[in-house]
């Protein structure tokens, strides 16, 4: 019953970010993990800054268009 409940678990969670990707929201315990991982000297963005910067990224480029 547990392997069961972990593995809808995990199933749910990738459900979930595949979705937040869809839409353009950025993950932000994937950028935390990555960070502590291959960048340990470098300070990690709050969820606000991150959240922020990846906006910027996102829609800096095209100008101010609506479609």
């Amino acid at each position: 019953m547990r392997r069961t409940r972990d593995l809808v678990r995990a199933f749910w969670e990738r459900a979930v970010r595949t979705a937040r990707l869809m839409i353009g929201v950025p993950d932000y315990d994937t950028y935390v993990r990555h960070m502590r991982a291959r960048h340990p000297s470098r300070p990690v963005m709050s969820y606000a800054e991150f959240f922020d910067e990846r906006q910027q990224a996102r829609y800096r480029s095209g100008g101010g268009r609506c479609c």
